[in-house]
């Protein structure tokens, strides 16, 4: 592969725009400055390091230095690339930066008020680079800036939100498997290790309930099985979905069902016979 470089004005910051007509393949490639490609408009799939990714538009791409990738248009794809260099934030700040994104080329599919910001940022970039006065050279390397920090923002917040996720899936999975046992808000949060309110706001952004909430439905489905396929008193089954008294087993049971335990016994095994 040859090395391809990008001209970059005095600055150390340049914006243009590539076009790619449907059919078109940019083969692998590498260069030695930094890029941000944003999508314009238009359909494509870029391949970073070996990975593939959609790239469309308001997608973003952060290209390090001799990382290999390539671009195939799907349909007419209208690139902005942000190139600059190593050096393009002065040394001290371009070490914090860069640190936070993690050196290595990055894929960010953005919501819709981080690809709005983004835009915006690029349309400054491009009106500076008119050279309407001599301070216009001092002003890309400060957009540039405010955009990588958009970038390291929206990384950590998708990091924090994945964690959530995973935090979700494990609460629902404990409860899943061991909803006879007394789950309280208390020791949920015990064995979490996280507050029981965040515990809430994490499950509840999640699945639309809180764990106990949940627990509730998952013990009464299991209650309405054993009511359909088992012979038990309802006692029995109180004692076994993990109910402590059978009053709180029947207004649980009413609240969700909208029937006692024994109508809603006596309804099913009549329908079947």
């Amino acid at each position: 592969m040859q090395l391809q470089k990008t001209r970059t004005p005095i600055t150390e910051v340049h914006l243009y725009e590539n076009q790619h007509h449907r059919g078109n393949h940019i083969s692998d490639h590498y260069h030695d400055h930094f890029q941000i490609l944003y999508a314009l408009n238009g359909e494509g799939e870029l391949t970073l390091d070996d990975k593939k990714y959609e790239f469309s538009k308001d997608r973003v791409v952060l290209i390090v230095p001799n990382s290999v990738h390539s671009i195939t248009a799907h349909a007419k794809l209208s690139v902005l690339v942000l190139a600059f260099s190593p050096t393009a934030l002065g040394h001290h700040i371009e070490e914090g930066l860069l640190n936070g994104l993690q050196q290595h080329s990055q894929h960010y599919q953005l919501d819709v008020v981080r690809a709005s910001e983004v835009r915006q940022i690029l349309r400054k970039i491009l009106f500076e680079q008119t050279d309407y006065d001599p301070l216009c050279k001092y002003a890309a390397p400060v957009y540039l800036y405010e955009l990588l920090l958009i970038l390291i923002r929206f990384n950590k917040e998708k990091k924090s939100e994945d964690a959530n996720d995973m935090r979700s899936l494990r609460l629902r999975n404990y409860i899943d498997t061991r909803y006879f046992e007394n789950i309280t808000a208390e020791n949920l949060s015990a064995t979490f290790g996280i507050s029981t309110r965040y515990i809430n706001d994490i499950f509840k952004s999640k699945f639309h309930e809180t764990p106990l909430q949940y627990l509730q439905k998952v013990r009464i489905n299991r209650a309405k099985e054993l009511l359909i396929e088992s012979d038990k008193d309802i006692v029995s089954i109180c004692f076994e979905v993990g109910y402590e008294t059978l009053s709180t087993f029947y207004r649980t049971f009413r609240n969700i069902v909208g029937m006692s335990p024994n109508k809603f016994r006596t309804i099913k095994k009549e329908s079947i016979e």
